[in-house]
This record gives structure tokens, sequence and C-alpha cells, in this order.
């Protein structure tokens, strides 16, 4: 149901501060982090071993963690080190510590294998540093966090879906179809969108139309990182819908990281950011960007839940395909093949030697 050996999102860094306990459901399985005295962060089973307790409502003494409901102490590593009353601890007492890396503005959490938990795979955010003013969000959905990767590797639904917000009352992207290339651990997928009313707060005058290249990577589990850049109308047609090059200057530059996180089968959580040049945006046209995402996402989010409802309805479930499924087809088995191999490591070793 889940790919384990990944990296997955499991908050904002903002949002670990001091000395707080912050609770997550990820993949099913409950866990506290908190930050050491030195500010790394540490990621634990939300379990005690003791009563099943949640840690999450214990306390910080020093960088260990103090269930708060019969006392026991457990260390970053996981392993208990007090057990109030008895001088004895025994050499299971303890709860499962989770390998994390905090990256560009986002907390990573690795779900798997602790020994394959390479930090060289964790995809790279787009928009962290001092050049971009950011503007963040999270969206909780109840569905499958396969409709919401579906969702976003198939951007022709901005024509309907965002019509009055993204698709600005424009067919251009329900009637354009993207070029994906596969990538080691996720896709490329890019495309002109022509003649398009630009946003409002661009600050661009009424009725100006423009050209805007759109290129994203889609990495596992469910990372979406897009940069947009707008063009005057006819850039396309000048770069024979190809990539634009350095001799095409774009008016405007856009960032946005995404993330799917599972929390359960049918719920999932979803992180946003949105990303201006600093050199050209200020911070009122930032917050009517993420203003703008949070009103289209919670359109998508209306969508998604009641597709999850109609597809729980429907007995064997089928699903018509298009032409612009190709993108959300090749991800999907790109997943159930990491899947596969986790669920069958001594068959893929076969393989492999064949």
């Amino acid at each position: 149901m889940f790919l384990r050996n990944c990296w997955y999102v499991a908050g904002w860094s903002h949002q670990l501060a001091g000395d707080a306990l912050v609770a997550r459901t990820m993949l099913a399985e409950p866990i506290v982090f908190y930050r050491k005295a030195d500010g790394s962060v540490v990621a634990l089973e939300d379990r005690c071993c003791h009563r099943l307790a949640p840690l999450s409502r214990g306390r910080l003494e020093g960088d260990d963690l103090r269930c708060l409901y019969h006392g026991l102490k457990f260390a970053p590593s996981g392993k208990c080190i007090d057990i109030p009353g008895q001088s004895f601890i025994p050499g299971r007492a303890g709860v499962r510590a989770y390998p994390v890396v905090e990256r560009d503005c986002w907390i990573w959490l690795w779900m798997g294998d602790p020994a394959l938990a390479d930090p060289a795979l964790i995809p790279s955010a787009l928009g962290h540093d001092d050049a971009w003013i950011m503007r963040t969000g999270e969206l909780a959905y109840k569905a499958s966090y396969e409709l919401i990767n579906d969702n976003l590797l198939d951007l022709s639904h901005l024509s309907y879906v965002h019509a009055k917000t993204l698709g600005r009352g424009s067919m251009s992207w329900g009637n354009s179809r993207p070029r994906a290339t596969r990538l080691e651990r996720g896709l490329r997928i890019a495309r002109w969108v022509v003649d398009n009313p630009v946003a409002p707060y661009i600050g661009e005058p009424p009725g100006t139309r423009t050209d805007s290249w759109q290129s994203y990577d889609y990495m596992v589990p469910g990372v979406f990182l897009l940069t947009s850049k707008f063009y005057r109308p006819g850039t396309a047609a000048a770069c024979n819908m190809e990539a634009p090059d350095d001799s095409h200057a774009p008016f405007w530059t856009s960032l946005t990281s995404q993330a799917i996180t599972p929390i359960a089968e049918k719920e999932s959580i979803y992180y946003f950011s949105s990303c201006l040049d600093r050199a050209r945006a200020n911070d009122q046209q930032a917050d009517a960007q993420i203003d703008l995402f949070r009103r289209a996402f919670d359109e998508d989010n209306a969508m998604i839940e009641a597709q999850q409802r109609v597809i729980d309805l429907t007995p064997q479930p089928r699903m018509l395909a298009t032409s612009a499924d190709g993108p959300l087809n090749q991800f999907r088995q790109l997943m159930a093949e990491l899947i596969d191999k986790e669920a069958s490591p001594a068959a893929d070793a076969l393989r492999q030697s064949a």
C-alpha cells in the first residue's frame, strides 16, 4: 500500500520550534518530533513501550523525552534510559527512532530500512533561499495519496476545476499536452501554455496575455517541483514549442514545491509553497499568490474527496484512459515497481543476478 524506502515530508521547519513536541501520523504510524539543544531534529515512535501512551504528551528533559504516563525516559536513539522505581532496564525497552533530515525548509522522514536512508535521495525543493519570497501552506485530505498524485501529474484539470482561479477562464491548459521524460526516481513534465490570461497579482494591465513555460519534476513518493516562466505572446512559437533558452527572458517567474504524505490508506496531508522572485515581486504580491493557491487547492480538495467517495461506492472501479493520462500512469507504474521491490527483495536480487 505504501512505499517505505523513501523520504517523506513530515512538515515545515518552522512548525518545530523551541521545545515543542509535534505529533504526526505518517503511513499509519504515530511519530513524535522534537529538537535537541543543538537544533537537530529527532523522530521517535509516538508510543511508549510500557503502556503504549503517546510520547507526544510527555516532556523534554535535555535531549531526552520522558513519558508522562509512568515516567519512562527515552534517549534520542529511542533507547529507554530510565524506568522510575527500578534499576534494571530490559534490553528490549525502547521505541523506534527514524532517520530524519532537515533540508530546504522541510523536515524529511525515512519510513523504511534505516540502512538504506540515503540523504542523496531527498529531492531539492525550490525557492527556499533569500532570492525568493516564500509563503507556505498545508491541506488535509480524506483521500488516497495516489489520487492527489494523479491530480498533480495531469494539469489539464486547471481549465475545469480551477476555471476561476489558476485556469483564469482559459482552455489553454486543457488543450495542451506536455512532454514527459523519465528520471531515475520520477518524471520531468514540461509544456507551453499559450495565450493565457496573466494572473492579476503580477501587476500587468488588465487583459494582458502570456505564453508560459511550465516545467516540473515529479519525484518519488509524491514531490512536485514546478518552475513557471512567463513570456510575451508569440514566444512559444518563436521557440518552436521547445524549451526556451537564454535568448528569451521571462518577465515573471514563480516557483512552487509541493509534497503529498499519506497519513492512512485514505487520508493524506498536502504541503505547498509559493515563491516569487524578490527582485521583481513584493510581499503583497506574494500574499496574493498564496491566497490564490489556497483557494485553488481547496477546489482540488473538494473534487478529489468527492472522487474518493464515488470510488468507494463503485464495485471494481475502472477508469477510462485518455491521452492526458500518460504521466500519471508512468508514475503509478514507477511507484508500483518500487513497492514490489520492497515486498520481495530476494526476488529482486535474483532478477538482478540473472
